[in-house]
């Protein structure tokens, strides 16, 4: 019989090889990636765990690129894992798959050497924030954009977020509940961009504090929709004050995009779904 997914390896790695998984999600039926035990809400990681488990006939345990908050999504999210067994690419790929819920999947799976982590070892991460610019949310979009009904001009938001580039103290964007050690952070993109009543805000960053992007995605609507002037992104960068900026934009319209490591690595490429995005307009 025909192998029906020929590109998966079904060779098996050996017992305690370091493997590295592409995992996607739809945020919306989670309560954030990171496994609360001592919760009973549904997690992506105690998902993908129970599911390797089932694959390795042990426990596995995952460390990930980024965590994402309840209700936000992953496209190119990245973890690593200590094989506890000897199995293969396939079993990794399909066997995860086949015990994880709809909402979650393993993209690819590789060898990795022992040096990889998978949130170390990232170069940056890439989120979008998607915002639909509509009076009215159709219902195939809920849970999957956030909503902004007074009209927004891209061309103010972008010019705006230029300020946000290079390495700075982001304290005016960190969440209160932060504990990252400090707020220095390097933006390296960013950009606005409009795609019918999708308006889509790309940042690319070494690393991100807690709620940024969704604090910098909140601030920069007001400036789009005329409520703060063009000036206001740099001043309240230069205040440090969080309690001086805009509300914390929903969690739903917010993707990791992709997480970029150093090339020896050979790590596939998140695929770029903007083909996906604009079919939701």
């Amino acid at each position: 019989m025909t192998d029906p997914f020929p590109e998966l390896n079904a060779q098996p790695w050996d017992a305690g090889t370091r493997v590295a998984l592409g995992i996607s999600y739809h945020g919306s039926g989670f309560a954030g990636w990171q496994a609360q035990p001592q919760l009973a809400v549904e997690t992506v990681q105690e998902n993908l765990e129970t599911a390797l488990g089932c694959v390795a006939a042990e426990t596995v345990t995952t460390v990930c690129a980024g965590r994402t908050d309840a209700g936000v999504h992953g496209i190119g999210q990245v973890v690593h894992f200590d094989a506890p067994c000897a199995r293969s690419e396939k079993s990794w790929v399909m066997g995860g798959n086949r015990n994880l819920p709809d909402g979650i999947r393993v993209n690819w799976a590789r060898q990795v050497p022992e040096d990889f982590h998978a949130r170390f070892s990232a170069l940056s991460r890439r989120y979008r924030y998607i915002i639909a610019n509509r009076s009215v949310l159709p219902p195939h979009l809920a849970g999957l954009v956030s909503q902004q009904r007074r009209p927004l001009d891209v061309d103010l938001m972008h010019r705006a977020s230029q300020c946000l580039l290079g390495e700075q103290d982001f304290s005016a964007f960190r969440a209160a509940q932060c504990q990252a050690r400090h707020a220095v952070r390097e933006i390296t993109g960013v950009r606005v961009t409009r795609s019918d009543d999708l308006v889509l805000v790309d940042i690319e960053a070494n690393a991100f504090l807690y709620h940024m992007v969704r604090n910098i995605a909140g601030a920069l609507q007001l400036v789009g929709a005329g409520l703060r002037p063009v000036t206001w992104i740099e001043e309240l960068l230069g205040t440090g004050d969080r309690t001086q900026g805009a509300d914390t934009a929903n969690a739903s319209g917010l993707y990791l995009m992709a997480v970029s490591y150093p090339e020896r690595f050979q790590l596939p490429v998140a695929r770029d779904s903007h083909a996906f995005f604009q079919a939701l307009g």
